[in-house]
């Protein structure tokens, strides 16, 4: 295939830094400077990208982008991030090799962006997918989850990673990723209880109380001021360009992404809610009798909300925060904390949980991402951890990132010497030692199980007796006091002695990225990172659903008098894990470089950028690519860009593409030693072989574009003239087209004005002609129709006279007719039955025909209207028909029932899934259902039953339950009793001896009780074994409850009774019912 672009095309400064000639510390600032100033944010030394901050969004890293550097070779486009992830991705799809990005700098310098271009760019280009789009949003989702609880903001960085993450994406032979395994290293826990000037705690703490909602707020016991919690600094809360509101909303929505369960999900805030709480908690001293002093809890609120979100005892955590429990083997010391050690009790408790935490996070998205363990994966491993840090004061922090980053140097020198090497062989070239620094003696010093410095530490933190910085800095100057790389004023050295910049409380170490200065105060603390056991067995007993799992050393049943392992030792142990598993995938390496310190765009600070270069050791990664050969190239592309500089070769070789290369070195007259052939490649030794190739190539290009600029200008100069020719031709040709058309055009006008006005003439004269001749014609028909009309009228006058009369009246007797039935079918009343209007008679004559019309047209309208009934409507008019026989003139209630439907089911009993067990009941259709009162003969007042009525019984339910309280058959009831009046009151009277008579008649009340006579009476006259239910309508009448006969008395009550009907019993005898006259 052949090459048509390479990283040598339109080249900013110099895109790779092997090539960079003259190499100095000042070309190499002078470089990237320039490149910047150009947007050209990234820089190659070899295989490794220098990636520097722009502070600012660029437009290179589009869709359009991705797609531009998918399956293009490393050094094809100008130098890219992507150029990088697609080679890592490619050497591991296309030839099984495991590969790792490392990515280094220090805070502020786009690490975390860095992984996240990474994993977005392995994400758009591998496969496609619902399982596969699935495991690629959870392995991005995992980001804001791990930023919110681990990045924070500083004085250099807005978001700054406050860990090393480490993550291996495990994908199957197609390419497609499985899953993942996330590795933290580090977490700066010391920031939860203490930040520096101008500086953030982590960013969930604000996220939480900006971005949580009230009800959520109030469930974890917080307010959205931060002034009210001691743990966030008040000076940087705010910071532009930071919306933690929506950043929340973001992490809640990453989390359940991941795979978080809503109860996870809120365990997590109760914790971060309990950090915030913990650190408001403060102590006051006491003495006692026996004179020491010992601390007490000021405020117990703070603790005790802190209780509740941990779910533990109050007293319990109190007596943690007072005393301390020391065990030696069979003894047991109980000791008081005065007020100091009571707050480094909090604070490392406080530390310790969030710590935890973020570790439990960790291994919880691990589990949600981890691949099934079907088969080999390829490995694709990203680390991103913080780069050497030299600052002002450098404490145990420090000490431990830089000697990691010692580590990392010290393997990258190793495999990209191995890889230098390993292509030297692959290709045939005889490989050369070179000479360079090893960081190896730096690296045991720190770490020598022996005499190293972290040995010597853990040593002195488990030495029993007093155990203080001076005397692990004592042992230092003791031990290392020899060594070339360590320093000490108070060392055996005695050229130290006088060397005021190195303080007395210090030590200095000559790393590979140079000399640092470190304080020991604090480090025997650190490294010990002690939690009291007191505090441990309190969170275990918390019924919290992580505290087990994040303090399992407070388990009672599991106490181990052993002191646990220091951080030092966690830390050399997880580096040292760390690095085999890096030397076993293929390096890929992305050193981020900060522009300022004032988070700027277009700003290039030199000073600051030359720090980083020499602690980032990029001189160093030169000169070691530098030391062999500083280019190589396969034959084909390399043949392929020089080939215009050869005769021979120009402008196609027919041979081998190493001949052809071969043919072009010799014709160029380079140097033999200048350059090497490999089995697949050309060696080029010096950058200047290289650089005079590409002066020769762009003179040659100049050349080219002359002569081909010549020849197009001879072949433009033709063309045009050509086409001048061709249009002069065309152009006389229209011309003389046009003139012959306008001159006939002229000739053809003329000839049409002559034709017109002969023709003209000569119909005017035939005109002239037709009329006289139509004139005549006409003259001859009147005169005839006259005369034939005289004779006819002489002829028939006599016939005339005789009827004319008889004539006449026949004549205006038909048109009056026809007027009235004209005007009648205008004036036509409705359709409706009990519409009696009619149009007025018009004449007196019409009477009888007038009045025959209105009775045909009222039976018409009459048969049209029942027509137009169905069985349910004419059966409602029936009821009515029957209700109106039955009720009017004699019942007050019927005239306002008149206008209401009957509706039957009022309850809809066959649709209420309330009354389903009642329905179920029920052999026969209910033809009516309603709510009635039974009226209590004892005290008047009315209890609620269901009123149900079949064609066969009467049913009474209790409303609640719907429990069948009585059924009465039709044929046991005998009459019903109204009233006169407008109130709801009817007795159901039944038949003497039945046995639906044990308990009496029924007294009941309902506001349909027109519809339920009515339907009663309808059913007891279709049933075939029942007599016609009479009914009784009488303001006064007897009612049968069991054994005794009780007068019902309706009477007419008076405005102090009110609106409603009421109901009261006068004697054993007499039931009163009061009825206003207003209902």
């Amino acid at each position: 295939m052949e090459v048509k672009t390479s990283l040598l095309d339109n080249m900013i400064g110099v895109g790779d830094m092997v090539l960079l000639e003259p190499l100095s510390e000042d070309s190499f600032i002078a470089n990237l400077r320039n490149r910047f100033d150009h947007n050209e944010i990234y820089t190659y030394i070899g295989s490794v990208v220098i990636s520097m901050n722009p502070y600012r969004s660029l437009p290179i890293f589009t869709p359009e982008k991705v797609e531009e550097y998918r399956n293009r070779n490393f050094y094809e486009l100008s130098p890219h991030i992507y150029a990088l992830a697609d080679e890592a991705y490619r050497s591991l799809r296309d030839q099984d090799k495991d590969q790792c990005i490392l990515i280094t700098g220090e805070s502020g310098a786009g690490k975390t962006e860095a992984s996240k271009l990474v994993m977005s760019y392995v994400a758009a280009v591998c496969g496609k997918g619902q399982e596969v789009n699935k495991v690629k949003e959870q392995l991005l989702q995992s980001n804001p989850v791990l930023e919110a609880f681990g990045n924070a903001k500083t004085v250099r960085n807005d978001n700054s990673s406050r860990f090393g993450k480490y993550m291996d994406i495990e994908f199957d032979f197609k390419g497609d990723p499985l899953g993942g395994v996330i590795s933290n290293y580090l977490l700066e826990k010391s920031r939860v209880v203490k930040q520096p000037r101008g500086e953030r705690n982590f960013h969930i703490f604000y996220q939480l109380l900006s971005g949580a909602s009230d009800d959520t707020l109030k469930k974890l016991k917080l307010d959205r001021d931060f002034s009210k919690y001691n743990y966030l600094s008040l000076d940087s809360a705010a910071v532009n360009g930071l919306d933690d509101a929506a950043n929340f909303r973001t992490v809640r929505n990453a989390m359940q992404i991941v795979g978080f369960m809503e109860d996870e999900v809120q365990s997590v805030l109760e914790l971060v809610a309990a950090v915030l709480k913990l650190g408001n908690i403060e102590f006051k001293p006491e003495s006692r009798c026996n004179g020491n002093d010992e601390s007490r809890i000021k405020d117990k609120n703070d603790l005790k909300e802190m209780c509740e979100l941990l779910g533990t005892e109050q007293t319990v955590l109190e007596r943690a925060f007072s005393y301390r429990t020391v065990e030696a083997k069979q003894e047991k010391v109980c000791t008081t904390l005065n007020v100091a050690q009571a707050y480094y009790a909090r604070d490392a408790l406080a530390k310790n949980l969030y710590s935890r935490l973020f570790s439990w996070l960790v291994t919880r998205i691990n589990e949600s991402i981890k691949a099934a363990p079907k088969s080999r994966h390829k490995v694709m491993g990203v680390l991103d951890i913080y780069g050497f840090e030299i600052f002002e004061e450098n404490s145990f922090e420090q000490f431990i990132i830089n000697y990691c980053n010692e580590k990392l140097q010290q393997i990258f020198i190793e495999l990209t010497l191995r890889e230098e090497q390993e292509e030297y062989v692959r290709e045939g070239i005889e490989w050369t030692n070179i000479e360079y620094f090893n960081n190896a003696i730096i690296c045991d010093l720190i770490e020598n199980h022996q005499n190293g410095i972290l040995a010597m530490l853990d040593e002195e933190c488990l030495r029993p007796g007093t155990v203080t910085d001076e005397t692990f800095l004592d042992k230092l100057n003791t031990i290392c006091a020899e060594h070339l790389h360590f320093e000490s004023r108070l060392s055996k050295s005695s050229k130290f002695l006088t060397d005021h910049s190195l303080p007395h409380n210090c030590f200095r170490i000559q790393h590979y990225a140079g000399k640092v200065l470190y304080r020991a105060e604090g480090f025997v603390d650190k490294n010990n990172d002690l939690l009291y056991r007191d505090l441990s067995q309190a969170m275990y007993k918390a019924n919290h659903s992580l505290m087990k799992q994040l303090f399992p050393e407070g388990n009672p049943a599991k106490v181990n008098l052993k002191r646990p392992p220091t951080a030092g030792f966690q830390f050399r142990h997880s580096v040292g894990t760390l690095m085999r598993n890096l030397q076993t995938k293929n390096p890929n390496y992305i050193r981020c470089i900060k522009p300022n310190d004032k988070k700027a765009s277009h700003i290039f600070t030199d000073s600051l950028v030359c720090h980083q270069v020499r602690y980032l050791g990029l001189m160093e990664n030169v000169r070691v690519r530098r030391a062999g050969y500083a280019f190589r190239q396969a034959y084909e592309p390399c043949l392929e860009r020089y080939k215009m500089l050869c005769k021979r070769t120009w402008p196609h070789w027919r041979g081998p593409a190493r001949e052809g290369v071969e043919v072009l070195m010799a014709d160029l007259t380079v140097p033999a030693e200048e350059f090497s052939y490999g089995r697949s490649k050309v060696f080029i030794r010096n950058p200047r072989t290289l650089f005079f190739l590409e002066e020769r190539r762009r003179q040659c290009l100049q050349d080219l574009a002359t002569l081909i600029q010549k020849i197009y200008r001879g072949w433009k100069c033709r063309s045009h003239f050509l086409l001048l020719k061709k249009s002069q031709i065309v152009v006389a040709a229209w011309y003389r087209r046009y003139a012959q058309q306008n001159k006939y055009k002229r000739i053809k006008s003329a000839t049409t004005v002559v034709q017109s006005y002969t023709r003209g003439w000569q119909a005017r004269k035939l005109l002239r002609e037709l009329k006289y001749q139509k004139r005549c014609e006409e003259a001859v028909t009147t005169i005839s129709a006259y005369w034939h009309g005289t004779q006819v009228r002489r002829e028939y006058r006599k016939f005339f006279r005789a009827n004319a009369g008889k004539k006449i009246y026949n004549f205006t007797i038909q048109r009056i007719m026809q007027k009235y039935f004209l005007g009648l079918k205008s004036t036509m009343p409705s359709m409706s039955p009990i519409d009696k209007s009619w149009p007025v008679k018009p004449y007196l004559f019409l009477d009888g025909v007038h009045s025959d019309l209105r009775r045909i047209f009222h039976l018409w309208r009459c048969k049209k209207y029942r027509s137009e009934f169905t069985e349910e409507k004419k059966a409602v008019f029936e009821e009515k028909l029957e209700a109106s026989e039955i009720f009017k003139d004699k019942k007050a209630l019927y005239a306002s029932s008149v206008s209401q439907p009957f509706m039957g089911d009022y309850l809809e009993i066959s649709k209420n899934p309330k009354y389903q067990k009642l329905n179920s009941a029920m052999d026969e259709k209910v033809l009516l259902a309603d709510v009635v009162n039974k009226i209590n003969r004892a005290n008047g007042k009315g209890t609620a039953r269901i009123f149900l009525l079949t064609k066969n019984s009467v049913v009474l339910a209790d409303q609640k339950t719907g429990q069948v309280k009585a059924s009465v058959p039709l044929p046991d009831l005998t009459s019903v009793s109204v009233s006169t009046q407008s109130d709801g009151f009817f007795a159901l009277k039944l038949k003497e001896g039945s046995a639906s008579a044990i308990k009496g008649d029924f007294l009941l009340s309902s506001e349909h009780l027109i519809e339920i006579i009515t339907k009663l009476h309808r059913t007891g006259a279709t049933a075939a074994d029942s007599e016609q239910l009479n009914i009784d309508i009488s303001d006064e009448f007897l009612v049968q409850f069991k054994h005794d006969k009780v007068c019902v008395k309706f009477i007419q009550g008076g405005p102090k009774n009110g609106n409603s009907v009421s109901c009261k019993r006068k004697n054993n005898r007499l039931l009163e019912v009061s009825v206003p006259s207003t209902v």
